[in-house]
């Protein structure tokens, strides 16, 4: 072992407890649903930052970590981000999208209206980082961003709906607005802003929604 590398700290279990821990996980994450009726319910800024270290753990291009996650919890920010993002939806469904795309968003019963985003006490704007910043000001290369911060997201959401908390991935086009509201440099770009807290006591999913393609049609062996 080189002095640049240190023992993997790695548990071991045998093949029951492997899959016990699969199984158990599974049933865990299948009850995940995306949720557009949150309550007001505070959450401690101790699990935001948990869930957030644990979307910083992921694995990433290089090891260049190209995300970055602005936490927007503050009432004013709220909605300053609700009407910038509800005049992009405006033009989304008065126009912007094609008829297919209305129509398959029908189900889900999706409008113009986001009330989530200043009801639900904490949104997570994810930033990708095109490319880094040297200690001297000169640009650095990224690597593989798209796919990096998509993971750093599923490691976010998983944390977020295992400490307890429901979540939306809000994705207004364009989302510009949020580089200026969260004073991000222009070398990063706005990807998702994940709506988490506790779900409204009445809150309830689409049907649509909750259709999953079974093992068969998403895996194969070779």
């Amino acid at each position: 072992m080189s002095a640049a590398e240190i023992p993997l700290d790695f548990h071991h279990r045998d093949d029951a407890g492997v899959a016990a821990r699969a199984a158990e996980f599974r049933a865990m994450m299948v009850t995940r649903r995306t949720v557009r009726h949150f309550c007001d319910r505070p959450v401690p800024r101790a699990v935001i930052e948990d869930a957030i270290r644990v979307a910083g753990s992921a694995p990433s291009g290089a090891n260049k970590q190209p995300w970055h996650f602005c936490v927007i919890a503050s009432a004013e920010a709220k909605r300053k981000v609700r009407l910038a993002a509800e005049a992009e939806e405006r033009a989304f469904y008065e126009g912007r999208a094609p008829k297919d795309w209305l129509d398959d968003l029908a189900p889900l019963g999706t409008d113009a209206s986001k009330p989530f985003l200043e009801t639900a006490p904490v949104l997570i704007a994810v930033f990708a980082e095109r490319h880094g910043e040297g200690a001297d000001g000169a640009r650095t290369k990224n690597y593989y961003v798209p796919e990096s911060v998509g993971i750093a997201m599923g490691f976010l959401i998983a944390a977020l709906h295992y400490a307890g908390l429901a979540t939306l991935t809000h994705t207004p086009s364009p989302m510009a607005f949020l580089t200026e509201l969260c004073g991000r440099p222009a070398r990063e770009s706005p990807k998702v802003l994940l709506v988490a807290g506790y779900p409204a006591p009445d809150a309830t999913v689409p049907v649509a929604a909750t259709h999953k393609k079974p093992l068969a049609q998403i895996c194969d062996w070779r």
